[in-house]
């Protein structure tokens, strides 16, 4: 999640997130918000500087989960820990199950799902190396106004599927990166940021929809 100090990142009013329906947590009704929330008349590029203590902007981040079937059918999922060099200060040092970061208007100029598309490719590209072929789709979103780093941020879920767990990480700030069953993640859960912890509970409870792969 490289950036520059000029960095413009891709927000939305709060009080648009409000007037669709707030909520605290994880929500499956991707329809009831995407098409609002990457409207490009909704949305704007906001100096990241001034966004990242605002709490009248939401600023719009992918949250990609990778996730594997053995032979035996189960489910294993790509987690690492975000070490000294990730740009994210406030989660260092916590695990996490997520790949993805902030959308830049180098993304894209208008600011609308093309824009968003980008973004995320990119922040994959530049984090993780994945090898062999994948499937994905956007399976919910992810809200946590109990902290500081949360109330300035709104996850957009997506669910790739990898046929093979073949994934290695191209950021020195991912470390301690593999798969792991989510029993064996959610014996760990105290360890992990908070959205990878509202993302475990959402898995453990079956709210999200899994691609197959």
């Amino acid at each position: 999640m490289n950036h520059v100090p000029d960095e413009h990142v891709l927000v939305v009013p709060r009080d648009l997130f409000d007037r669709m329906g707030a909520f605290q947590g994880f929500c499956g009704d991707t329809a009831a918000y995407l098409p609002l929330l990457l409207d490009p008349t909704q949305t704007s590029w906001r100096p990241r500087a001034s966004v990242e203590e605002d709490r009248s902007f939401k600023q719009l981040i992918p949250y990609c989960l990778l996730t594997w079937r053995d032979a035996d059918g189960r489910r294993h999922y790509f987690a690492y820990t975000r070490g000294g060099g990730q740009g994210e200060a406030r989660l260092r040092a916590k695990r996490s199950l997520g790949i993805g970061g902030h959308i830049s208007s180098t993304d894209g100029g208008h600011g609308d799902d093309t824009s968003y598309e980008a973004g995320m490719q990119r922040e994959l590209a530049e984090e993780i190396a994945v090898e062999g072929a994948w499937t994905g789709r956007c399976v919910g979103l992810i809200n946590d106004d109990s902290n500081p780093v949360g109330s300035v941020h709104l996850g957009i879920v997506h669910l790739l599927a990898l046929e093979r767990p073949a994934v290695s990480a191209r950021e020195s700030g991912l470390v301690d990166c593999g798969f792991e069953p989510l029993e064996t993640l959610l014996a760990d859960r105290a360890r992990f940021e908070t959205w990878s912890q509202i993302t475990l509970d959402a898995l453990a409870s079956g709210l999200l929809d899994e691609p197959m792969a």
